[in-house]
């Protein structure tokens, strides 16, 4: 295996997210030859080459801007010096390979009880990485949530313990209007694709109250999707489960889509 490749693999297994380009085809004169790989990080640091000067500049742009769609690509690169689109004088034509390895999607369960072990226990499946946090402790049982990151902790406290960004599906499933109204100010900060609440109108009305009592913007409150779930009329945890499950799927092959 060479040393890109062992790299990815260390990377790909610690979670952090690269980009893979290869030199996939080549014809004339080029700098690097088909095989020739390099790796990209999202901050634009890089590691390897496929070619340097003008070819490798375009490859990382084209590798960051697969960053943000998720997709891969292949792009075509001319060093003709035949136009002001020529990366090069060298004479030949290279395609370059380009495919983001991101991390799994994060699925983060706020609250540990019934519904919380039964969306844990429904989305095994489904290619998330788990994220379990409850302040109760004793709830939160490595047998019952086996595969999952087990996070104790307050919900204030979670953005300090998890960093939560676009990828991230964030499913409060709390045991009471007291903890979401405790909690929910710090979350609401953050850049998570999906926030759902659960509880009946009556449970986020109070919610509503106490969130604006402490001065949480009408902006910051609209994020938030409560009652949680599609309406499917789903009255056990399990069942409750599917629904929530349900609306994250949605809402993250609409997003990639």
């Amino acid at each position: 295996m060479s040393d890109i490749l062992q790299r990815l693999v260390e990377l790909k297994t610690a979670g952090k997210p690269v980009c893979l380009c290869v030199v996939i085809k080549t014809s004339g004169a080029v700098p690097r030859h088909a095989g020739s790989k390099m790796l990209v990080f999202p901050d634009g640091r890089s590691e390897g080459t496929v070619g340097g000067g003008g070819v490798e500049q375009a490859a990382l742009a084209a590798a960051l801007e697969a960053f943000r769609d998720g997709k891969p690509r292949t792009v075509s690169y001319s060093l003709k010096g035949e136009d002001d689109s020529s990366l090069g004088v060298c004479g030949g034509d290279m395609e370059v390979y380009i495919e983001p390895q991101l991390p799994a999607d994060t699925l983060l369960i706020l609250g540990a009880g019934h519904v919380g072990r039964a969306i844990a226990q429904a989305a095994r499946p489904l290619g998330f990485q788990i994220v379990v946090v409850d302040e109760r402790e004793g709830l939160l049982d490595p047998t019952v949530f086996y595969g999952c990151r087990l996070i104790h902790a307050d919900i204030a406290d979670v953005p300090d313990k998890l960093e939560i960004g676009p990828r991230t599906f964030i499913v409060d499933v709390s045991h009471g209007s007291d903890v979401d109204v405790a909690g929910l100010p710090a979350i609401l900060k953050s850049k998570a694709s999906y926030i759902g609440v659960i509880g009946s109108k009556k449970r986020w009305a109070t919610t509503l109250t106490g969130l604006r009592a402490q001065g949480v913007s009408e902006d910051m409150i609209a994020k938030v999707k409560s009652p949680i779930g599609l309406a499917i009329k789903a009255e056990t945890p399990e069942e409750i489960a599917i629904s929530i499950l349900a609306e994250v799927i949605e809402k993250k092959n609409t997003k990639s889509a």
